[in-house]
């Protein structure tokens, strides 16, 4: 299930960010937190599989775009679609948008298009 980030899974958040390979360093993570927190364009939300947050994704918004910045999942979870479903489920949240990647989540984010196409078909 997809949750808004609340302040109270500070700790979690950071813990999952820091799976990204850009925010390793901890003055990096706590900026990344900062924006996250104080700017209304980013967005950041948590996954929750029954009690568990394991997952985590961070979107900016900009006019007609949406842009994910960051996506994680634990890795104890990688390989069940955790991730997938985020994008899905984000990509549903933030409709009409179209949804654009970084260089770091570009990757992933390619590959959920190209599984989007091939279930369109």
């Amino acid at each position: 299930m997809l949750i808004r980030y609340k302040k109270s899974c500070e700790k979690i958040a950071m813990g999952l960010l820091s799976f990204m390979p850009l925010e390793r360093n901890i003055k990096k993570l706590r900026q990344t937190m900062q924006d996250y927190e104080e700017n209304p364009a980013c967005q950041l939300f948590m996954w929750k599989k029954g009690e568990d947050f394991i997952g985590m994704i961070g979107v900016q918004t900009n006019g007609p775009v949406f842009t994910v910045r960051h996506i994680s999942v634990m890795p104890s979870y990688r390989g069940e679609g955790v991730g997938q479903t985020m994008l899905e489920k984000i990509q549903e949240q933030m409709e009409p948008l179209e949804m654009h990647a970084l260089e770091e989540t570009r990757p992933f984010i390619d590959v959920y298009k190209e599984k989007r196409k091939a279930f369109d078909r």
